[in-house]
């Protein structure tokens, strides 16, 4: 999924990050919050678990 798109399903699910805020999570410079946690969780069809440690229990 490119950036673009992902930056789309976050303004739909009312997250309003935008390319640069998006770089600093992948480059974890800055912290994830709550909320948009449930939004990448649910647009990438994983786990809040998984995102946070990478094991799906």
């Amino acid at each position: 999924m490119k950036q673009k798109e992902l930056l789309a399903q976050l303004q739909v699910r009312g997250v309003d990050l935008n390319a640069s805020g998006l770089s600093k999570l992948e480059g974890q410079i800055r912290f994830v919050t709550d909320f948009e946690l449930l939004a990448l969780s649910d647009i990438l069809g994983v786990s809040v678990v998984w995102l946070l440690t990478g094991e799906d229990k």
